[in-house]
């Protein structure tokens, strides 16, 4: 068990980029940890729900979604319109997928 935790932690700081805990307080402290392991969560959902993802690190993964763009457009009597730019195979699996969705 204390491997898992360690292997976490590990991804944590590499692949997610969490800076060292230089904080002061406790809340501080599981802020931080908590936004972590959520980013973590949901890049191991996304590696789990696309088969195409599986062999992909979440470094990888991370690095891809950081390089989307989406700029919101909105006119004065229409609904927003979301606009993606720079897309590439793995972040474009993604929003392709999450649109078919939604």
């Amino acid at each position: 068990m204390k491997d898992s935790i360690e292997k976490i932690f590990q991804s944590m700081k590499n692949d997610i980029n969490i800076s060292p805990l230089r904080v002061w307080s406790n809340n501080s402290i599981c802020g931080a940890i908590f936004v972590g392991f959520l980013a973590q969560l949901i890049i191991s959902l996304m590696r789990y729900d696309h088969p195409k993802l599986k062999h992909l690190s979440p470094k990888s993964i991370k690095i891809s979604l950081s390089n989307l763009t989406v700029t919101v457009e909105r006119a004065a009597q229409r609904a927003k319109r979301r606009i993606y730019s720079n897309f590439d195979p793995v972040n474009g699996l993604i929003v392709a997928q999450n649109l078919a969705v939604t």
